[in-house]
């Protein structure tokens, strides 16, 4: 089997060949203009040894899959399907160790694709690590990228192997977390004299379903404070709850409030209170502060529609300030980006101006968010970049479904 490192050579060489990008040498010790700020969500990405677990236990269940299935033009899976389904879990569970450590487990189906389910090897695997290296050294040595939130990560340890020769020049934190995906930040040690600081932001981990006392925590947020340019500045990195993106219905997806009764809006809907409450901690900290990841949320949709403040919330009260809660943490808020920026804080969006040729997956979920104190110290027309993440031809697990989002900020 091709030991990663073998791979990641050979991707780096075949990349530069194809796009005559040539391999930099680190960032020069004399501080940039800006500062490159980067969210990248990596896609179920483990160690090599996370992923050897992953297919034992998957190679004895034969690749099943733990949701549904739902056939083309069903509105819900049949009861054969869930059948199916609960029989996976059950199995997997069972192979792993108990439900605990299947939790720590990649789903079997991760990796997969959309078609029939095959057999894979850790030569792919090590494909996708070579493929996540070689997408963050683009970051690191052309955009000048120097502070970089991950989402979709099992620990800190795969974060060092994917930062590849930059690993020693950057710090490294994570969310320590009961399930599989988590956050993470990696920042360059030269940007202060102060060390940084991380802290886990748990409000966001709510329980799922609050009815299931087995039911599982959701990812917690994870902060991070530097001292840039002589100046505090905090980040906060998300991964809200998926399933209640957008408000512009799509063919595939219907248009959906977060006062929507599907069970994902109403688990996101819990997470809007613990965020807002972070945003009015860190402003009497500091004004300077970034919030960024992958909010699972179309909040530039719902910036660009005409919302008025007594639309916000259900029962038409002021948007400012945390909104009361309920006893299972719900609030009667109807729109994310509104209640976030809600006049009594002001927020900015940094627009999506650049996307590189051959940069697919998913798009509107990605966002980077600026105080309006940081805001107003950037320059006219600032905008951000997605990068097409690196993957080799025929590689069978891809490199990851998100391209990273990134923009240079003045301090």
């Amino acid at each position: 089997m091709p030991h990663f490192s073998q791979i990641a050579l050979a991707l780096a060489v075949a990349f530069t060949a194809t796009t005559a990008v040539h391999a930099a040498a680190p960032v020069a010790a004399s501080k940039p203009a800006g500062i490159g700020v980067a969210s990248f969500n990596l896609a179920w990405a483990g160690t090599q040894q996370d992923f050897d677990r992953h297919a034992a236990v998957c190679k004895a269940v034969e690749w099943c899959d733990t949701r549904p299935r739902r056939q083309p033009g069903q509105a819900f899976a049949s009861d054969e399907a869930n059948r199916v389904a609960r029989q996976c879990a059950a199995d997997t569970e069972r192979l792993a160790g108990g439900p605990a450590q299947a939790s720590m487990m990649v789903p079997c189906n991760a990796y997969q694709g959309r078609g029939p389910a095959v057999a894979l090897t850790g030569a792919d695997y090590a494909a996708k690590l070579a493929g996540l290296q070689a997408t963050v050294g683009k970051l690191i040595e052309e955009q000048g990228v120097r502070v970089i939130a991950f989402q979709e990560v099992r620990s800190a340890d795969v974060i060092k192997q994917v930062l590849g020769r930059h690993a020693e020049r950057f710090s490294v934190c994570d969310a320590p977390h009961e399930g599989f995906q988590t956050v993470a930040f990696a920042w360059d040690r030269s940007l202060g004299q102060q060390p940084g600081r991380c802290s886990v932001e748990t409000g966001l981990g709510i329980v799922d379903n609050p009815s299931d006392p087995q039911a599982r925590k959701l990812r917690p947020g994870l902060a991070l404070e530097l001292q840039v340019a002589g100046r505090p500045i905090s980040f906060l990195n998300v991964h809200l709850k998926s399933g209640c993106a957008n408000i512009v219905p799509t063919p595939t997806y219907q248009a959906r409030l977060l006062d929507d009764p599907a069970a994902p809006c109403k688990v996101l809907n819990r997470q809007v209170a613990p965020l807002e409450r972070w945003l009015d901690s860190v402003a009497q900290r500091s004004p300077d502060f970034v919030l960024l990841g992958d909010f699972n949320r179309r909040i530039d949709e719902e910036a660009a529609a005409s919302i008025r403040p007594e639309q916000v919330r259900v029962n038409g009260s002021d948007p400012k300030g945390v909104p009361p809660q309920e006893a299972d943490g719900k609030v009667a808020t109807r729109y994310l980006w509104q209640e976030l920026s809600d006049g009594a804080r002001t927020l900015q969006q940094v627009p999506l101006t650049a996307v590189d040729p051959g940069c697919r997956g998913f798009s509107g979920l990605d966002h980077i968010v600026l105080s309006g104190a940081l805001a107003a110290r950037q320059p006219a027309g600032l905008g951000s970049r997605k990068t097409a993440v690196v993957q080799a031809p025929g590689q069978r697990i891809e490199t990851s479904d998100h391209c990273p989002r990134s923009v240079t900020l003045a301090f």
